[in-house]
């Protein structure tokens, strides 16, 4: 069987013109995308230790083709590592590798990879090119596009960071293959997300055929290349529309306050997708006993992240929860932003006291038995 066509969704937004290239097969393309975006004579290749023996030789190689002088760095594999220690590492790195403002770093990884890496960039130099190269669903759907880098801090989830939107972005689903059940299901929480943003069609689709239903050596790469493709194109009208988070780009936190908050009192250890996924349905029973959302989506929304064996709900005391959501970068002073999806692809930020958020917490987190 032939692979799937790629398809290339071009983003437009004001500081920045770059192409996602979706495919399958396509990590041979990075050295001429790269080329033909970026030009420059040096490239350094930032990865981590679980994706670094499965693509760095493959994609090294596809830069020396096209004319680079290839280093890498790599760093250790985890959420633990996206902190300034590890940053600053990475930016002595590409200083002793001689990098100069002609040059680019290939960001090979997920969405942790695609954060630091692209936040190296910005700031070494002053800023240098980046290209994205995606190797989660995660962060093909969503980290890699829009230009949001960052690292963690004591305090919160991506406390520290800019925006410094890549050159290209190069998305290969067969990099799915090499994933777990358990990664592949984790990164299907922001595909959800974006469904119930922005196309009702997939959400309907998400909940008749989960994404990771079976093996996932045995995925559909055409299946994948267009669930991709739409969840790319998804982000990139918001994007392209409020690049800086001013206004609309503010809805793509959809599940994430409640979801950050989940995630940091596990100390990572629940992956981002499943929290966003819990947040999401935590958010949705809030907003239904508020009367701010039809109750018809949030037990649809319900269904599809169980169907795809999300968690719906987290037993995280309430108070830890808005200790930490509190500390989320969408504070401003005693409010907080929230987003309320009121339906289906119907999404709205709204400003809320942090009082209210705690009533909103208390509502939707923790089903009682």
């Amino acid at each position: 069987m032939s692979a799937p066509k790629t398809q290339v969704v071009h983003v437009s937004c004001p500081s920045m013109d770059y192409d996602v290239h979706v495919g399958a097969g396509i990590l041979s393309e990075v050295g001429a995308i790269t080329r033909e975006s970026c030009g420059g004579g040096r490239c350094c290749v930032i990865s981590e230790t679980n994706v670094a023996p499965l693509y760095l030789e493959r994609v090294s190689q596809s830069l020396a083709e096209a004319g680079y002088e290839v280093s890498s760095l790599v760093f250790e594999a985890g959420e633990r590592s996206k902190n300034v220690r590890t940053l600053s590492w990475l930016l002595e790195g590409l200083a002793e590798r001689g990098l100069t403002r002609d040059d680019c770093v290939v960001a090979l990884g997920g969405g942790v990879t695609g954060d630091i890496a692209g936040l190296s960039a910005a700031m070494y130099l002053r800023g240098i090119k980046v290209v994205q190269v995606p190797t989660s669903l995660l962060a093909m759907v969503d980290s890699s596009v829009g230009g949001k880098v960052a690292i963690d801090l004591e305090a919160g989830k991506n406390l520290a960071g800019a925006f410094w939107q890549p050159r290209a972005v190069v998305a290969d689903v067969t990099c799915l293959h090499s994933l777990s059940h358990e990664l592949l299901t984790d990164s299907c929480g922001e595909v959800i997300k974006h469904a119930v943003l922005a196309d009702d069609a997939l959400l309907e689709e998400l909940c008749a055929r989960p994404l990771n239903g079976g093996d996932a050596a045995e995925l559909n790469d055409a299946h994948l290349v267009d669930v991709v493709a739409r969840n790319v194109s998804i982000k990139r009208d918001v994007v392209n529309a409020d690049e800086r988070e001013h206004g609309m780009r503010q809805t793509l936190n959809l599940g994430h306050t409640i979801g950050h908050g989940i995630e940091a009192a596990s100390d990572f250890a629940l992956g981002h997708g499943s929290c966003v996924a819990a947040g999401l349905c935590c958010m949705l029973r809030s907003c239904v006993a508020l009367g701010w959302t039809d109750p018809a989506l949030a037990q649809r929304v319900e269904r599809c992240v169980e169907a795809h064996g999300l968690p719906t709900d987290t037993q995280v005391d309430h108070q830890t929860l808005m200790s930490y959501m509190t500390h989320d970068k969408k504070r401003h002073g005693d409010s907080m932003n929230v987003v309320v999806a009121r339906g289906a692809e119907d999404v709205v930020v709204r400003r809320v006291s942090l009082n209210e958020l705690a009533r909103i917490v208390e509502l939707g987190c923790g089903i009682k038995e």
